[in-house]
């Protein structure tokens, strides 16, 4: 067997013979998981000794949090359960702000975390390296749920079922737990063959999607908002039926942001921040929420008034009318929408009498000219600020990225920007508006990466920062070195926590504790062999399709300073 010291829990001899860890493995390899995210630990190292031995594929991170965000783009970049190793105290709380994002987004991902030994556990002060009181307790926050395994028998089982309730919606992380010992103790099971994880069905009631068709065949301005939910259940087919069938306009949410055709005669778009967007979402008499809680961004910085009913989709039965009244509606986006575009067409196809219809009608104005004038108000609206700058820097980046590539966005002014004015096309746009964290676009575009190409797609993607956040980060500029990611990195470089500034400003006059001293970023990123250049905001168009050509990873860096619109939830 594996000896270690007590007092250090440090493994003193190792051995051929297979343990817990490989338990771990073999389950995950099982369940279809090729890739690790994660940093090697003491506590842990039984589970990388046993992925010496299998056939995961490992990407180191330089900081937990950041393993915990690529973890997460991973997910979202191929739909796929994004797994994280994770060491015991200091190790395992370092990733719990990337979990949270993981956690509020509905992220699915297994997190494996070691533990002390057994005999350490309890509230006992044995005095044991990283000893926490209860180390899962510090993750009830950012999980689903927490388990401890204390037998390695029970390993396998434990890991199917976290997978499954990963993947089962409200989809999100699980964390799992297990000592030390148990991972490196020898084991008389036998190697785990195969395992199976399905989700869990979670559909729509009968009598509610009844109810909601009731609703609908008599609206005159029905709407729809359509939340990240809609994406995680790949609800857009039946989306974009239900919307031709009401002639309803589409307004997409950060997270939804391409859910529904942005070009389409139906579609808002996503300038759900936009005071005329408010106006017509407010007037509309039947209004479907999908996947959303009509939270801060979304009910425009709660100032959202509607006059008539909703009707609100969720898997998450705590997000259902938690801020507004409604017919409230547990279930998977997909199977909830599915079920409701095949009811609206059969109450529709069973109305002979096509002239009793209800009509769409917009105090005299079809749902289609509705949508026309309502983005043409928010393109006047913008052209009257003199944002010339900050509109042509989003057209540029717009044009430069090819229509199918995937971005990831950090918490900053370009990303508010893209929040409401980007177009995913065929490619998808991730955020951190779950829980708003910085640092996250890099990491997350390194998973992201790192998971197309693993399932054979085109892996070159985009990453969009502020200096604030990339230096969150910065340090995975290595791990982009080591895995020759093919990761292009924007830094728009204002000096300082650009949007905080102008919220400080705005509402006291001056800015306070935001402006930043921050490296050469091209002499930085340089340091770790990653080619670097600083451009103009007139070349960034031009940079990145430069970098986009190339291979591995690099950054472009811009020094400018972006405004954002105004707050238009204050009105004209």
């Amino acid at each position: 067997m594996i000896d270690f010291d007590p007092g250090t829990a440090a493994p003193t001899r190792g051995t051929d013979q297979r343990n817990g860890g490989d338990l771990v493995v073999e389950t995950l390899e099982a369940l279809g998981a090729k890739t690790v995210f994660g940093i090697p630990g003491q506590h842990a190292l039984g589970l990388f000794d046993a992925m010496g031995r299998g056939n995961l594929h490992f990407v180191s991170s330089r900081v937990e949090n950041n393993s915990a965000f690529a973890a997460d783009g991973y997910s979202r970049a191929t739909g796929e359960v994004g797994v994280l190793f994770l060491s015991t105290g200091p190790g395992a709380l370092t990733s719990l702000a990337g979990l949270q994002e993981a956690y509020a987004s509905g992220v699915p991902m297994v997190v494996v975390a070691s533990q002390i030994p057994l005999e350490g556990l309890g509230a006992r002060r044995k005095g044991m390296l990283h000893q926490l009181d209860d180390q899962k307790a510090s993750a009830a926050n950012v999980t689903k749920s927490q388990r401890l395994i204390q037998h390695a028998s029970g390993i396998p089982s434990a890991i199917q079922d976290a997978w499954t309730e990963a993947i089962s919606s409200p989809q999100g992380p699980v964390w799992i737990e297990i000592p030390q010992n148990v991972l490196l103790d020898p084991i008389m099971v036998p190697p785990v063959e195969d395992a199976l994880a399905e989700a869990a069905d979670n559909p729509p009631r009968v009598e509610l999607i009844r109810e909601a068709v009731k609703w609908l065949t008599t609206a005159e301005r029905p709407a729809i908002i359509a939340g990240g939910g809609t994406r995680r259940g790949r609800a857009e087919k039946s989306l974009l039926s239900i919307a031709e069938t009401l002639r309803a306009p589409v307004i997409c949410t950060p997270g939804g942001n391409g859910a529904f055709p942005w070009n389409h005669e139906l579609s808002l778009q996503s300038w759900i921040e936009d005071r005329y967007m408010t106006d017509v979402l407010e007037d509309a008499d039947v209004l479907i929420v999908v996947g959303s809680s009509l939270g801060e961004v979304t009910s425009n910085y709660f100032t959202f008034e509607p006059r008539g009913r909703i009707i609100q989709i969720d898997a998450e039965p705590r997000v259902l009318e938690s801020n507004r009244p409604g017919l409230g509606i547990r279930a998977d986006a997909g199977q909830a929408l599915a079920a409701l575009d095949s009811a609206l067409t059969a109450a529709f196809d069973a109305s002979q009498d096509v002239s009793g219809r209800t009509v769409p009608n917009w105090h005299g104005t079809s749902p289609e000219d509705l949508v026309k004038e309502s983005l043409a108000k928010v393109k006047a609206r913008l052209e009257s600020q003199d944002l010339g700058k900050e509109l042509k820097f989003m057209a540029d980046i717009r044009e430069a990225v090819p229509a199918g590539m995937q971005t990831f966005w950090d918490m900053t002014i370009s990303a508010y920007w893209g929040w409401s004015c980007w177009d995913s096309r065929e490619g998808q746009f991730h955020s951190a508006q779950g829980a708003g964290g910085l640092g996250y676009g890099f990491p997350a575009a390194i998973g992201g990466a790192v998971g197309l190409e693993t399932t054979g797609q085109p892996s070159r993607v985009l990453a969009v920062s502020g200096d604030g956040s990339s230096m969150y980060s910065i340090s995975e500029l290595a791990t982009a070195k080591q895995h020759n990611i093919p990761v292009t990195w924007l830094i728009v470089d204002d000096g300082g926590y650009g949007i905080l500034r102008e919220y400080m400003v705005g509402a006291f006059g001056k800015a306070t504790a935001t402006e930043l001293a921050r490296p050469d970023f091209v002499k930085l990123a340089e340091a770790f062999g990653v080619p670097a250049r600083r451009v103009s905001p007139d070349e960034v168009g031009d940079a990145l399709k430069e970098s986009f050509a190339a291979d591995g990873p690099n950054v472009v860096v811009v020094e400018t300073l972006l405004k954002m619109f105004g707050p238009t939830h204050l009105g004209d």
